[in-house]
């Protein structure tokens, strides 16, 4: 038979639930040093995507003359503002924040896309941030990348049906590049992007961050 719980110790796990609602929110909550951290992050990307839109265009046209769709394999690296944003800051919004920036710096620099560039930032921002968002911003590790990087290629593809007019193009030919930019999202963005995530934290450059303490374990 057990034992009847006695009123302190009813008030003892409404303290202690209490307490870990206080923490989780002061866990999610930004600070000032996440907010300067994902801008400088998104600038850096956004430089990595608008040299990406030289190397990489050239490569996603060669490819997609071999075959249509297959220039979808190089399209990752445009995703991976995102999934750093997500592995470093682990805020929610932090993924669609950097990706989203660093599109804009891409565009300002230069892109061939023009406006369209921020629609795209916004479709693989928002990609990531789901998955990150699905795992209650606590699981980070390089399935969860993964995870963020494929689903930012998912975002970009939604969006080019109706931007790139990939809709009234053949069902073999956009099939071909979902499945390319699922596998490109995941290697680029979410395999590159952990890789990255764990350099840096050997640096001590994360040290204030979650990122940095985990790797440090």
């Amino acid at each position: 038979m057990s034992k009847p719980v006695t009123p302190a110790q009813n008030t003892q796990v409404v303290r202690t639930t209490g307490a870990t609602q206080k923490k989780t929110k002061a866990t999610l909550k930004w600070r000032g040093i996440d907010i300067i951290t994902a801008a400088v992050l998104a600038v850096a990307c956004g430089l990595i995507f608008w040299l990406w839109n030289m190397v990489g265009y050239a490569g996603f046209t060669a490819l997609d003359t071999l075959t249509p769709g297959f220039g979808g394999f190089v399209a990752g690296m445009w995703f991976l503002g995102g999934t750093l944003g997500g592995l470093i800051i682990r805020k929610p919004g932090a993924a669609l924040f950097v990706e989203l920036i660093a599109a804009c710096v891409s565009a300002v620099l230069g892109s061939q896309w023009g406006v369209s560039t921020l629609y795209s930032g916004i479709a693989q921002g928002l990609g990531a941030e789901l998955i990150f968002a699905a795992f209650g911003y606590k699981k980070f590790g390089p399935q969860v990348a993964v995870l963020a990087g494929a689903v930012s290629g998912l975002g970009a593809f939604c969006l080019e049906l109706f931007t790139s007019a990939n809709l009234a193009k053949s069902l073999e030919f956009n099939m071909i590049y979902l499945v390319c930019l699922l596998i490109s999202g995941a290697v680029l963005a979410g395999i590159v992007g952990h890789l990255l995530v764990k350099a840096l934290a050997q640096t001590g450059a994360l040290d204030r961050f979650a990122a940095g303490r985990a790797e440090a374990k």
